[in-house]
């Protein structure tokens, strides 16, 4: 099955409104069905999944501010459990996947000083171990910064086989939905393609100038082909229908 939780809409005030939709379109069938509603509603959260049952949305922005939550849905029993928080700065527009019972975090734009942008960059990156018997239990720690600039709305995903999280575009400007940022500057994807390896402990860098960089991105699928990022935003702010395939082996020097 496939599994789309909340987002936003943009109002007739050219607001965005965070919704608590969890739907459920199962391919066989052909049919889509509504799960129960997310407790926190947030957007620009990271996902992932645990054991084909346990889906991890971690963080986002609520509709009152950045939350620090780890909602975790039960998709046999359609029920919600609260998981430990990381325990990092409330941010949205994070990054990061499961994989191997861990869950890697990184970065988004957290509430930004008085008298300054509404939100700024996070530079905080965490690795949480899921407790074997007990999916709401996680053990966090910090974890030093990643490879690369980019802070916001990088495109991620974990890799069960390759015990990796990948990562890939993104930008160091938070930004409305425009692409303009909070400070009013033009934001610009990242080139930098990443992973953090779960048994060594450590980011790779796989690609410090990967072709035409995208961002606006929540997630990417790792494959056995490579990693797939689905349209997003190129440079100049401009959205596309795009469908890249990158390597997930480190490019040669």
């Amino acid at each position: 099955m496939v599994i789309l939780m909340g987002g936003f809409v943009v109002d007739n005030q050219g607001s965005e409104v965070t919704v608590p939709d969890v739907n459920v379109y199962e391919p066989g069938a052909r049919r889509w069905s509504r799960g129960q509603d997310i407790p926190v509603p947030v957007d620009s959260a990271v996902t992932g999944v645990s054991h084909d049952r346990f889906i991890y949305l971690i963080g986002g922005r609520s509709p009152n501010a950045p939350v620090n939550n780890v909602q975790v849905y039960d998709a046999e029993k359609d029920t919600w459990s609260q998981g430990t928080p990381f325990p990092g700065t409330p941010a949205f527009g994070m990054a990061g996947g499961v994989a191997d019972e861990a869950i890697v975090v990184v970065d988004g734009a957290k509430a930004g000083p008085a008298g300054g942008p509404r939100y700024v960059p996070s530079d905080e990156c965490w690795l949480g171990k899921i407790n074997h018997h007990d999916p709401k239990n996680i053990q966090w720690r910090k974890l030093p910064n990643h490879p690369g600039a980019a802070r916001y709305r990088i495109g991620a995903g974990g890799s069960e086989k390759d015990e990796k999280i990948y990562f890939a575009g993104g930008t160091d400007n938070p930004y409305y939905y425009t692409g303009i940022g909070y400070d009013g500057k033009p934001s610009e994807p990242s080139p930098v393609t990443f992973d953090f390896n779960l048994r060594t402990g450590k980011w790779e860098t796989l690609d410090a100038n990967t072709p035409d960089p995208t961002m606006d991105h929540r997630g990417l699928l790792a494959t056995h082909e490579g990693l797939v990022l689905i349209g997003g935003m190129e440079k100049g702010q401009k959205v596309t229908a795009r469908v890249t395939l990158l390597s997930k082996e480190p490019k040669a020097k």
